[in-house]
């Protein structure tokens, strides 16, 4: 779709609503006036760019009704796109107009950003942050990976095992300072551990390569 295909749906939109519409007015895609009412302008464009962001918001020193418009995305990536755009948009200030079969619907009306906090996920964050021993990931990643919090206190689980042999999991969550260390080593996520009889466990091959990969990760060193 051209950027000139997106016009005529949204000047009939605009003018359902009683706006009198003019494309290419000075510097804006389209202008919509209706009465007395502050200007509407939108930026039409084939797709979401940052160029598109980068014009909408120099047009908001025109009028606090600014909005972008695009094709409807299609697709797999669809629905995920026209969500991480919506977001972008509020968080802008800017409205965001959509077109798909001659027809143009509005997603979001330009207005002030009010994001809903999640103490949820602020409270997961913070335990994550609370967990992790040291600042292992210099900025989010290492050439290994993602050291998280669980993986350092698998690893001390195996550094512990790897000295002493096979042992009790309640032993192993003293010793090593790992409360939730049976459940760690009977999950086995990373197939570090082995079970030799009930409640009791091994180090295998791959806990000590793992020892070896991850050296000095699980103190935050």
């Amino acid at each position: 779709m051209r950027e000139a295909e997106l016009y005529e749906p949204v000047k009939s939109l605009l003018e359902a609503r009683g706006f009198e519409v003019k494309g290419e007015v000075g510097a804006a895609d389209v202008v919509a006036v209706r009465g007395d009412e502050p200007p509407v302008v939108l930026e039409l464009k084939t797709g979401f760019t940052l160029a598109l962001y980068h014009q909408a918001v120099r047009r908001l020193a025109l009028t606090d009704t600014v909005y972008i418009v695009v094709p409807r995305p299609t697709g797999k990536t669809a629905r995920r796109q026209i969500a991480d755009n919506l977001r972008l948009c509020r968080r802008l200030g800017l409205g965001l107009i959509t077109v798909t079969g001659g027809l143009a619907e509005i997603r979001c009306d330009p207005g002030p950003y009010r994001p809903r906090k999640s103490k949820v996920r602020a409270d997961r964050l913070l335990k994550a942050f609370a967990r992790l021993q040291g600042d292992p990931n210099d900025g989010g990643a290492t050439r290994h990976g993602l050291v998280t919090g669980y993986r350092q206190e698998a690893l001390r689980c195996a550094a512990y095992l790897a000295e002493t042999g096979p042992e009790k999991g309640a032993i192993v969550a003293r010793a090593a300072r790992v409360p939730q260390a049976t459940r760690i080593m009977a999950d086995n996520h990373y197939g570090w551990f082995r079970r030799v009889e009930r409640g009791i466990y091994a180090l295998t091959p791959e806990g000590r390569a793992g020892l070896t990969h991850w050296a000095g990760s699980w103190e935050g060193e």
